[in-house]
């Protein structure tokens, strides 16, 4: 893993900038017009599709290359349903861990940079990244502007001062690009990740239950590594964020014909899940 330079990926980013330039009008338009996303996006986003990503959620620990390997293949679908053609765009993913989703990303062209700030967590799986960074997502190692797409999946809710993170998000990508940040939602089903549901009880209440019942914490320690992110949190920061405009917002693991939950408030806390913000930058 090369160390954390950010103009070793801003340099890169300028050899592209022709093709970039050709391929995104003035004006920090998509390839694709919003509307023609939004329809392929929701094409894709049928029953069968939740059906088979909650089930893989089983898997995440036990079988982590099933698991991760199925979520890579839907974030470069959902990315490139929102994006456009990701031949030669530079993406970078904050929190991308081991690199699983470098091949899926690859196979669409795409150059793909993951962002882990753990060591331990960047080789768990033992995959060697191509061009993975070092670094924290509170102080990517990034120059402004240096990147087409900036994703996060399933990380915001494991970082004390999320909005930091947006905020460098939003940063590094170039005006006209896109970023698309996706957490889980602390009351959903899902918000105690490995504590199951009893993160209904309180997070330091179900992590003492997980200890007694497993004999070791949980992964995911509520306060250290694990905090409340509501998807009013989300929206709220996402109304008032300088240099981007939200795009879009809907629940990850859903249908498209149940995107209509995150307009109600205290429903979409309890049953969308998982987020997804999407801001085009100018």
């Amino acid at each position: 893993m090369p160390p954390p330079c950010g103009w070793r990926v801003s340099r890169q980013h300028s050899r592209r900038t022709s093709r970039t330039a050709s391929r995104v009008p003035s004006g920090g338009v998509y390839p694709a017009t919003w509307k023609n996303a939004t329809k392929r996006l929701r094409r894709r986003a049928t029953l069968r599709r939740s059906v088979g990503l909650l089930s893989d959620f089983r898997f995440e620990q036990s079988e982590p290359a099933r698991f991760y390997g199925s979520l890579a293949r839907d974030t470069v679908e959902l990315t490139g349903d929102l994006f456009g053609d990701l031949d030669g765009a530079l993406v970078l993913d904050v929190g991308g861990g081991p690199g699983y989703f470098e091949d899926a990303f690859a196979e669409h062209g795409a150059v793909y940079v993951p962002v882990e700030p753990d060591p331990s967590e960047a080789h768990a799986a033992g995959i060697t990244a191509s061009r993975g960074l070092r670094g924290s997502g509170l102080a990517l190692p990034i120059a402004d502007g240096a990147v087409d797409v900036c994703l996060s999946s399933n990380v915001a809710e494991h970082v004390r001062d999320w909005e930091a993170m947006g905020e460098e998000m939003l940063r590094v990508t170039r005006p006209g690009g896109m970023v698309i940040l996706s957490y889980t939602l602390w009351y959903g089903p899902f918000g105690g990740h490995e504590m199951g549901q009893t993160h209904y009880l309180g997070g330091e209440r179900a992590a003492r239950m997980y200890t007694r019942k497993h004999g070791h914490p949980p992964k995911n320690l509520y306060g250290t590594s694990l905090f409340k992110v509501l998807a009013s949190d989300g929206l709220r920061w996402a109304r008032r964020v300088d240099g981007a405009d939200l795009v879009a917002a809907f629940p990850r693991y859903h249908p498209s014909w149940a995107w209509w939950m995150v307009r109600v408030p205290v429903l979409r806390e309890l049953l969308v899940s998982n987020l997804v913000l999407v801001f085009r930058t100018h």
